[in-house]
């Protein structure tokens, strides 16, 4: 099963990677198959790699499921 996860872009560095936040952890993904990043974005990642740009009000549905299920769960 793959899983593509929302994050909003915190930061863009030079070297086609960014920072980007996951509910409040940060990892480096990196920008080389998506053009024009900007802080703020909301972008797919698929193992370490943003695939697309996605809406935000889209992010925030799939990120509130995720706490949703996180509550589920006992977590």
């Amino acid at each position: 099963m793959c899983l593509a996860v929302p994050g909003r872009v915190a930061e863009v560095r030079e070297d086609e990677t960014a920072l980007v936040d996951f509910s409040g952890v940060r990892k480096e993904v990196s920008l080389a198959l998506v053009d024009g990043v900007e802080v703020d974005e909301y972008v797919l990642v698929h193992v370490g790699y943003a695939l697309q740009r996605i809406d935000p009000e889209e992010a925030e549905r799939t990120l509130a499921l995720f706490a949703e299920m996180e509550q589920l769960q006992g977590g």
